[in-house]
């Protein structure tokens, strides 16, 4: 058996960080592991994991020359800047829709990527990226390399955050495809999985050949440790709320 030890620090940085209008950003604990999203466009920049699956996600829809990486990892400068463009640009209504102030961008986490379509003039706030084509196919694949669509059209009263088809967000393979097939956004998952409090409950989410056992853990004092089989593969990550996320693996034997 191994044990596990779960900081309090660590509540803010993981994949299924939830930043948005009500949680800010740790900046001192967002994504370091930053690389280029697409070797043709090296200023646009995501976490390490994030890229190499976005990278194969593309490859495999043989989407190289039509869809963009527009924008990946901002600074809080950088963010900053965007907003007060947006303002100066398109009026206050239009940006709180569209761009978060900073320190509530899922942008300063290396997590998220705007993509686009690509076409001669490219809008950097609102890229072209329509429900057809190949774009829809990077859309349906997406799930698969732990990808998801973060701001539905019907979701906006949860996110609080305009329509926006062309972000998507790197969650991990299990988390995105429960997400895409029940249809709910992540506000909407991190407080589901609040239901499945460690050790005593786990959402099974199944895959072809794996099932993924994930449960939740408040974050209660400065330390916590869990004991995990030695040869468990696992993986932890904070929600930016109140506590842990725990996905646990198993392959799944024949006849599952």
């Amino acid at each position: 058996m191994r044990e596990v030890c779960f900081r309090k620090e660590d509540v803010y940085r993981g994949d299924l960080i939830l930043v948005n209008e009500d949680f800010a950003l740790k900046r001192q604990n967002a994504v370091q592991r930053l690389v280029p999203a697409d070797s043709r466009y090296p200023e646009v920049l995501l976490g390490n994991r994030a890229a190499s699956m976005l990278a194969c996600l593309i490859r495999e829809i043989c989407g190289e020359a039509e869809i963009i990486p527009v924008s990946g990892y901002r600074s809080f400068e950088e963010q900053t800047k965007i907003y007060e463009d947006a303002l100066l640009e398109h009026g206050e209504s239009f940006t709180r829709k569209y761009v978060a102030l900073p320190d509530h961008s899922e942008h300063q986490t290396g997590l998220a990527i705007d993509v686009g379509q690509a076409v001669t003039e490219l809008d950097f706030i609102c890229p072209e990226f329509p429900y057809e084509g190949i774009c829809q196919k990077f859309r349906e694949k997406a799930p698969r390399y732990g990808f998801v669509e973060r701001y539905g059209k019907e979701k906006e009263n949860v996110t609080k955050i305009g329509w926006e088809p062309w972000h998507f967000r790197y969650v991990g393979v299990p988390h995105a495809r429960f997400m895409k097939e029940h249809a709910i956004c992540l506000e909407e998952y991190i407080e589901l999985i609040r239901q499945y409090p460690y050790p005593e409950k786990a959402l099974e989410i199944k895959g072809e050949e794996w099932t993924a056992s994930v449960s939740y853990l408040r974050q209660s004092t400065e330390e916590m440790f869990v004991t995990l089989p030695e040869d468990v593969l696992y993986q932890v990550s904070g929600n930016n709320v109140d506590g842990f996320i725990l996905t646990v693996w198993s392959e799944n034997t024949n006849g599952e």
